[in-house]
């Protein structure tokens, strides 16, 4: 899992179409997709044991996961911070042709953080249409 360290604005500035283009090839399935993730677990097992239910995310969603860490652009910054109070993580309605691509990739990577510690985050980010919205987004920033 690939992270970048430092001045992520030069790093993601260098990236070309044909580096994108493994995340923007998503955007049409990620229109066609009804359903982000199931909630498993919940109940208790065969000897009484509570099972606490967890998120399982889809397949277009891990493989969103696993292409945001190759390109890479999940940046090493305080997200937890950066996020706590800000509303482009928050609004649904966000307009994100309003900030920059790097910026876009801050967004990205509070989501792919917050889904390690915060189960189903991530797909919460994609049911609620944010991660269609900033792939839409840059993909015009792109052209």
């Amino acid at each position: 899992m690939a992270v970048i360290e430092g001045d992520y604005k030069e790093v993601i500035s260098k990236y070309t179409q044909k580096d994108w283009q493994p995340m923007l090839d998503l955007i049409p399935e990620v229109e066609k997709t009804r359903e982000f993730g199931k909630i498993g677990g919940g109940g208790k097992d065969e000897n009484g044991v509570l099972i606490m239910p967890y998120s399982i995310p889809s397949e277009i969603v891990c493989r969103f996961e696993e292409i945001v860490y190759d390109i890479p652009i999940v940046i090493s910054f305080d997200w937890g911070s950066w996020s706590k109070d800000n509303s482009i993580i928050h609004s649904g309605n966000f307009d994100y042709d309003t900030i920059d691509i790097p910026t876009k990739c801050m967004v990205i990577t509070t989501f792919a953080r917050a889904n390690r510690f915060v189960d189903g985050v991530l797909v919460d980010a994609f049911e609620k249409g944010q991660i269609l919205k900033i792939l839409r987004s840059i993909e015009r920033q792109l052209s």
